[in-house]
């Protein structure tokens, strides 16, 4: 029998599973060339075959005129790393924006970016903030991590912290693109203090810090892609580490890459078939989840399986599930096999959802994007505040469309104001580091959190003189210099 290590001939627990990969993996690269007239359009129903892919690509967001129009504009990038980009309507955006995301999910972040680097520019700063953020829902599962004495517990835990932001990935709608020097705040969930900042515009990168008494979660994102005409795929060029404040244990954690399906024609889908790793940069332990690949007919859609190895690469514990419900675990031989006497015990479960929500938000979700939400004192460069965003939730989306173009116009005016005066951007929260570490698919300037933040937040939150401001009268302003609108 093989070992769970051999990746060519897994065995064990999951070999009835693993035996059909290279089945479903081939699946999910049908084409259908010349559908529609269209020459080199991909379409693939996740929940259908081969034979269904032209009436699947009647379907989803976009009129008949409107996929007309942005397959001709789009053709010429086909292959390429895209960093051109051009206009999208609002009416295929949510309100949130990548910062908030960040606080939502950190892992998350890197397939919310995609929509940062393709062929069209538009509003989707609330998905890279908020990418950020959605990690923070189930925070608890890295203070569990912190607690325990078991190291390789330990890793069920903070893989499972890692999956669980992947349930995000069911929501299509672009978030908009952040503004440089936007920024996304939120303080006192469950003790958690997280900020993240817009530092880069071309390339797009984006940075964030979390902390309470048990952890530090730093992260710095940056995307690499290949656009495929309708779909992309998105290389994660980024890193998070977990630092678990008890015992000093570093984690890092490299997602797997993910293909963003049906872009223009079908309804759009995201999958990550690949492997995810964690690693304890401690002591070498480490655990591998592999996210199986949809097949026909959904098959094998939304599974993770993999273990958590010690430092010589021997299995101890198995964890298996969904990344889309839950995730358990179970102790394990060098096989790979269930130890006698042993159960499999869930260790996560995806959070309640509102019935019917529009923009398929979560609770949390929702208390993120929320005013109520907001610290004291807000930033005047909080996502929150974004006009466009703000627009959008509130249903009109006229306004919306005419605050997003003007934000980029004050963009566009700062960088030739900054161009003329031969200055260069510098972020308030985050500085640059010297450091340029290696990831799998490039090369990753890392921005450090300089603690300005903290001293900041103290200061507010301890001082009697400040007033609590009406935080939706507060204009947005993440900007440089003064109004350049103008110019």
């Amino acid at each position: 029998m093989g070992t769970p290590n051999d990746n060519e001939n897994k065995a064990g627990f999951f070999a009835a599973m693993t035996s059909g990969f290279s089945m479903f993996s081939s699946a999910m690269h049908r084409s259908v060339n010349g559908l529609l007239g269209y020459e080199g359009v991909e379409v693939i129903n996740p929940e259908g075959g081969k034979e269904d892919a032209e009436e699947e690509a009647q379907r989803g967001r976009w009129r008949q005129e409107e996929r007309d129009s942005y397959w001709k504009m789009m053709q010429k990038y086909i292959g390429s790393d895209i960093t051109s980009m051009v206009t999208l309507p609002v009416l295929i955006f949510e309100p949130m924006t990548m910062l908030q995301k960040m606080a939502e999910v950190c892992a998350y972040l890197f397939i919310c970016c995609y929509f940062n680097t393709l062929p069209f520019k538009a509003p989707l700063l609330v998905l890279i903030m908020q990418c950020l953020w959605q990690l923070m829902e189930y925070s608890h599962l890295l203070d569990q991590a912190d607690e325990c004495e078991d190291p390789y517990m330990r890793l069920v835990y903070a893989s499972s912290w890692a999956i669980s932001v992947y349930f995000a990935y069911q929501r299509t709608l672009k978030p908009f693109n952040p503004i440089l020097g936007e920024t996304y705040e939120l303080v006192n969930h469950r003790g958690i203090t997280f900020i993240s900042e817009q530092v880069s515009h071309h390339p797009p990168m984006s940075a964030g810090h979390a902390e309470n008494e048990h952890f530090t979660y730093d992260v710095t994102s940056k995307l690499k892609t290949k656009f495929l005409g309708n779909s992309v795929d998105v290389y994660p060029v980024g890193r998070t580490r977990v630092t678990l404040k008890r015992d000093g244990v570093v984690l890092d954690l490299v997602p797997p890459p993910t293909k963003v399906n049906n872009l223009i024609f079908g309804r759009t889908w995201v999958d990550s078939p690949g492997e995810m790793v964690m690693t304890n940069l401690t002591t070498g332990d480490k655990v591998v989840l592999y996210f199986q690949p949809c097949g026909w007919f959904g098959a094998n859609r939304y599974e993770v399986d993999g273990y958590v190895y010690n430092a010589d690469e021997e299995p101890k514990i198995l964890m298996t599930g969904k990344w889309s419900e839950s995730l358990s675990y179970q102790p394990c031989d060098s096989e790979g096999e269930p130890l006698p006497g042993t159960e499999l015990k869930e260790v996560w479960h995806v959070a309640e959802t509102p019935p019917n929500d529009k923009f398929q938000y979560t609770y949390f979700a929702h208390k993120l994007n929320s005013f109520d939400t907001a610290p004291k004192k807000l930033l005047a460069s909080d996502s929150r505040l974004r006009p466009d965003r703000w627009a959008l939730e509130k249903g009109d989306l006229s306004k919306a469309g005419a605050e997003k173009s003007s934000l980029e116009e004050r963009q566009r005016a700062e960088k030739r104001n900054r161009e003329a005066k031969a200055h260069n951007f510098k972020p308030k929260w985050f500085d640059m580091t010297e450091e340029v570490t290696t990831t799998p698919w490039g090369e990753l300037e890392i921005y450090r959190y300089n603690g300005k933040y903290t001293e900041h937040r103290n200061a507010v939150d301890t001082s009697d003189a400040i007033v609590i401001d009406d935080v939706q009268s507060i204009e947005f302003d993440p900007w440089q210099y003064g109004d350049l609108s103008e110019e």
